[in-house]
């Protein structure tokens, strides 16, 4: 289904059509082609409030999701009902922050771009990361994913943490 991709920052200069092969590739992999995706690119300040709002954290930082389907199980896949529920949700990516740690780690701001996104979708398939069993599962499916990802495109991209 369709993948909406909106850059409403413009802190750092953004190639919609890599964050959108990739997103797609990610969705083909995961078995989710068929569900509505949104990626909003956002600024530090637009993070910042962001997450201000909806988790108390008055700071800037690299993903938020927001899931259309609650309470889903960790790596569920969501059974609609109604075509108007082929959706997964909305994904905030803080590019500003994730380009500043990528000039500060010298790394590929696209890949880390491209991790960042998949983090979201585990999001959205439920995976969270607040005890270390948790972290575990998700950092796995992350694993996994990002082995079928690296064969198919020839990249070699890894999870962004190694530990709880």
């Amino acid at each position: 289904m369709t993948l909406v991709i909106k850059n409403l920052q413009r802190a750092v200069p953004l190639r919609r059509a890599w964050l959108r092969r990739d997103s797609q590739t990610l969705r083909q992999i995961l078995g989710l082609a068929r569900f509505d995706l949104a990626l909003i690119c956002v600024d530090d300040q637009r993070m910042q409030s962001l997450n201000g709002r909806y988790r108390g954290q008055e700071t800037a930082t690299d993903v938020l999701s927001f899931p259309f389907h609650q309470d889903l199980r960790a790596g569920d896949i969501p059974k609609p009902l109604y075509q108007d529920e082929y959706n997964l949700g909305d994904i905030f990516l803080g590019v500003e922050y994730i380009y500043r740690q990528c000039q500060i780690q010298r790394q590929d701001f696209y890949s880390v771009l491209t991790v960042t996104t998949l983090h979201g979708i585990c999001h959205l398939l439920g995976y969270r990361h607040s005890t270390e069993a948790e972290w575990k599962q998700m950092f796995q499916r992350e694993s996994n994913t990002l082995k079928l990802f690296n064969s198919l495109t020839g990249a070699s991209l890894q999870p962004l943490t190694q530990n709880f």
